[in-house]
């Protein structure tokens, strides 16, 4: 196989390769992945759940948004993913938004805004923007406190039917990131938070005081938690 793959590159050249390799790996995400140096796989073993949860809708008209682009500050840095969701959802818009300018990786269907997942007011004006969003992947700070403000005020943006996806909750035991490994009680960590709304998709049954002010508790249809990652259905 590498060895056809040298030839082949020797013969068409090294970027006519990738776009081969980009086309025929197009359903592919645990490929795509590769292709694009995106840690969602390898690393972390996230595109196979990602794959087999989205493999329904890949082809639908779709507002997806991440949170978090990588690279830290190098203005050129980071993307992959961004690229990854482009080419396994052929007709989706595929939005970021980032604390640094990326605004250098941004290509057709493709846009990037610059500010912090911790303010309200910019993530506002981002969804005025861009309007109702299908799909949300929390893959920004990974600080405990972030990720819950981020899904309180962003889940409600979400279509009716939409996805919200926190990845990278391992940051739950971290005591650098708001985290707390020695008691896995503490109800200040995400992990506990999420869990929590377990319950919420149950409330219905017992009075709890915890559920009454959140207006998205009736939104919740379902919680799926995997290594590290955390999948929760609106209805």
């Amino acid at each position: 196989m590498e060895i056809a793959k040298k030839f082949l590159k020797k013969i068409v050249g090294e970027k006519r390769i990738h776009k081969i390799e980009e086309y025929v790996c197009s359903g592919n995400l645990d490929k795509l992945a590769q292709i694009y140096n995106s840690d969602k796989f390898g690393r972390h073993m996230y595109t196979p759940i990602y794959a087999n949860v989205f493999k329904d809708i890949r082809r639908k008209k779709l507002n997806i948004l991440e949170i978090g682009v990588g690279g830290y500050d190098s203005s050129t840095e980071g993307g992959a993913s961004l690229k990854m969701w482009k080419k396994f959802f052929p007709k989706s818009n595929i939005y970021a938004i980032d604390i640094y300018d990326k605004s250098k990786l941004q290509e057709t269907r493709i846009k990037i805004f610059q500010g912090s997942q911790y303010d309200n007011i910019f993530l506002e004006k981002v969804t005025q923007s861009i309007g109702a969003l299908d799909i949300i992947i929390d893959d920004g700070s990974h600080i405990n406190q972030h990720v819950i403000s981020t899904f309180n005020f962003l889940f409600s943006k979400l279509k009716n039917g939409g996805i919200y996806v926190i990845e990278d909750t391992e940051t739950a035991y971290r005591d650098d990131m708001g985290g707390n490994s020695k008691n896995l009680d503490d109800k200040k960590t995400s992990m506990n938070y999420f869990k929590s709304l377990v319950d919420a998709v149950n409330h219905k049954e017992f009075d709890n005081s915890l559920f009454k002010n959140k207006m998205f508790v009736n939104k919740i249809s379902s919680i799926h938690f995997y290594h590290n990652l955390i999948f929760i259905y609106k209805k």
